[in-house]
């Protein structure tokens, strides 16, 4: 297939919504589904110049919207190795997505083939796939309208969770080479995690029933079918909330996002002490754990809590293994609970790095470890492991039994754990890895440490552009002498932290609080937000407390 700008035009899919401006960001491109129809055809379009750009690579695309309410979607980019599209090539990607006629729409492209030196000849080659949205089918076709007039080889890999695309389109871009990741087909992921948790859990005791909550999204389809590869003996799992037709389920009242911002279970799941629940998000990159104590209060193990205990396990590991020369560091952002950090740092005496918030920088700061771990507190993380890492793991030799069985979880790890992306599946067995060989309930993996009560506000502002941010978001730039003020509010409190930051989607400023009780720090966020209403032009209602 060749490409034609005379092709893009003559399919050029017009804006709904005229006045609607696009960007792209760390979630891609993501707004209410009927909005995006031309966006998606654009998509096609960038992929196929990315393609061609990396010499006929296969670049992945994406159509979901994770977390968010079922009437919305979203589209994002994979690059070859599975990590998210370079941060250069966001701008144009907005550009393509706000050309709103055909002509306006060829010069944008005309200029990213210039600009960065694209031989149009050169064979492109896309996969895409999909989550369980009703507007997942027409925003496909416009997709693959884009695809087709840019002239790329393409693949449909159909409904798909978000990390099981990029574990295709890293399997298909290293497959024959040395460092090859799998056969890229949904049954060779499937297969090399089950063989991965065969040999990490083999000789221990399986524990009990793990309750998942799906979110009532693509993850309980592809759960179920993952399970069909491990027998009870070895796992055993609940599925709830997996109702992926029901009309206004995905996501409601459901799910990681719920969980972790209402601070409960959903109301549709029944949990008694002793139970060990998670739940997913909407397109299965996202897990959190939690418990009821035997006090009957909600515990929550989020992305914070599963860090400490990865980060746990494989130190443990390494220095079981002999290995201690490999550097083992932990990522977090400014909205890692502190009591978290202070584990970390004080207890583990693992290093941890402080990166502003969002996926990609978590990702390139883990990189720069031999094993790098990261997650944010709202459940989204993996492992990442280094070259040097992944020889020094294979081509050490063991001198004692318990050496070679260390070795062999961690060279079972760097199977287990999807490295290209956060994957609610691959976490949830890494998780169940870990408290399988400790033999540990929920409640004895939360007595790590104790998390400090927190709070988030939300304050609606004028502007959320003269909110400048420093040192990973964690001190305000601008406006003048607002960041005086909060840090002489924080100093009044025990234990007390707080920062706020501009919201990447609305015209608010994110207001996060902590401190040594529950009352002190909804007081602490409170009057941080005041300052920010107060300084920072505050308009309409109040700050809102969530």
């Amino acid at each position: 297939m060749s490409f034609s700008l005379q092709a893009i035009q003559d399919n050029f899919v017009p804006h709904k919504k005229e006045d609607f401006i696009y960007t792209y960001g760390t979630a891609g491109f993501r707004s209410i589904a009927d909005v995006l129809d031309s966006v998606m055809y654009k998509v096609g379009i960038l992929a196929t110049l990315r393609s061609k750009k990396l010499g006929g690579a296969t670049i992945g695309v994406m159509i979901t919207a994770s977390h968010n309410p079922e009437q919305d979607n979203g589209v994002k980019l994979v690059d070859p190795r599975g990590e998210m599209l370079e941060q250069s090539w966001e701008a144009y990607a907005t550009k393509l997505a706000n050309s709103k006629t055909p002509e306006t729409l060829a010069q944008a492209t005309e200029e990213i083939i210039a600009s960065q030196k694209i031989n149009v000849d050169q064979p492109a080659n896309v996969i895409y796939g999909f989550d369980t949205r009703p507007s997942c089918p027409e925003l496909v076709k416009n997709l693959e309208s884009g695809l087709q007039a840019s002239g790329a080889e393409t693949k449909n890999y159909g409904l798909l969770t978000t990390p099981m695309l990029h574990y295709l389109v890293r399997c298909l871009n290293t497959a024959g080479t040395s460092d090859a990741y799998g056969e890229p087909t949904a049954e060779g992921y499937y297969h090399k995690l089950a063989e991965a948790y065969k040999t990490a859990v083999k000789g221990f005791t399986r524990l009990s029933t793990l309750h998942v909550d799906c979110a009532n999204g693509v993850g309980a389809p592809k759960l179920r079918e993952f399970l069909t590869h491990l027998s009870e003996d070895v796992i055993s799992v609940d599925i709830s909330n997996d109702q992926i037709t029901t009309q206004g389920a995905l996501n409601k009242n459901c799910g990681a996002d719920y969980v972790k911002t209402n601070q409960r279970a959903p109301p549709n799941v029944k949990i008694q002490p002793g139970d060990r629940f998670c739940s997913f998000d909407g397109d299965a990159d996202r897990i959190v754990y939690y418990y009821l104590g035997s006090d009957q209060t909600f515990r929550l193990l989020d992305g914070d809590k599963i860090a400490g205990l990865a980060a746990m396990f494989i130190m443990d590991l390494v220095n079981d293994a002999g290995i201690d020369s490999l550097k083992v560091g932990v990522v977090q952002t400014a909205y890692a609970n502190g009591s978290s950090t202070n584990y970390l740092e004080k207890v583990l005496k693992i290093p941890v790095s402080c990166v502003s918030t969002g996926v990609k920088h978590l990702h390139h700061e883990a990189e720069k470890y031999d094993v790098g771990v990261y997650f944010e507190a709202n459940g989204h993380g993996t492992v990442l492991f280094s070259p040097s890492a992944l020889n020094t793991i294979k081509t050490t030799e063991a001198k004692t039994p318990a050496q070679n069985r260390a070795l062999q979880q961690l060279a079972a790890l760097t199977e287990l754990i999807n490295q290209t992306v956060g994957d609610a599946i691959s976490d949830m067995l890494l998780v169940e890895t870990i408290l399988t060989n400790r033999q540990w309930s929920p409640e004895e993996w939360d007595q790590a440490y104790t998390d400090l009560p927190n709070r988030l506000a939300k304050v609606v502002v004028a502007d959320r552009s003269v909110f400048t941010t420093t040192n990973a978001e964690r001190q305000l730039v601008s406006p003048a002498g607002l960041q005086a003020e909060i840090d002489a509010i924080v100093a009044k409190y025990s234990q007390g932290r707080s920062f706020v930051r501009a919201s990447g989607t609305e015209d608010a400023v994110r207001v996060y609080a902590e401190a040594a009780t529950r009352a002190e720090t909804d007081e602490l966020t409170y009057k941080v937000a005041q300052a920010v209403y107060d300084r920072g032009g505050g308009v309409g209602a109040r700050p809102l407390m969530s």
